[in-house]
């Protein structure tokens, strides 16, 4: 008996100033914020499927993320790409090969948002 589940609850990003990270994650995928703040240094943005947690606890420059450790879904590639252009999100790459594209956080982590088809 494996005593692991085989589930991943949680993505964790290292962010320098948690709060100016909640409220930047929160606009980007329009969620509305909350003062929980786990252990002080910890915020959930709570997702269907995997959770992503903010953690300002493990921030420094060589922990912040050069390759997208996951991607977030989207049904609409061009409009995605499209919308945080408009917000002034920091994009690293057109639309690659029709489905997804990259970006920065403003702590600088590299992320990806997809298309799955």
């Amino acid at each position: 008996m494996n005593p692991l589940n085989k589930k991943i609850s949680g993505i964790f990003i290292p962010v320098k100033d948690l709060k100016k990270a909640r409220d930047w994650y929160c606009n980007l995928l329009k969620l509305e914020p909350t003062d929980d703040f786990p252990g002080g240094h910890l915020y959930v943005l709570e997702l269907d499927g995997i959770n992503v947690v903010l953690d300002s606890k493990t921030y420094r420059k060589d922990t912040i993320y050069q390759t997208p450790p996951f991607h977030f879904n989207t049904d609409n590639i061009g409009e995605a790409y499209h919308e945080m252009q408009k917000d002034g999100v920091e994009l690293t790459s057109e639309i690659q090969f029709g489905h997804f594209f990259n970006f920065k956080d403003p702590d600088g982590n590299h992320l990806m948002v997809c298309e799955i088809k």
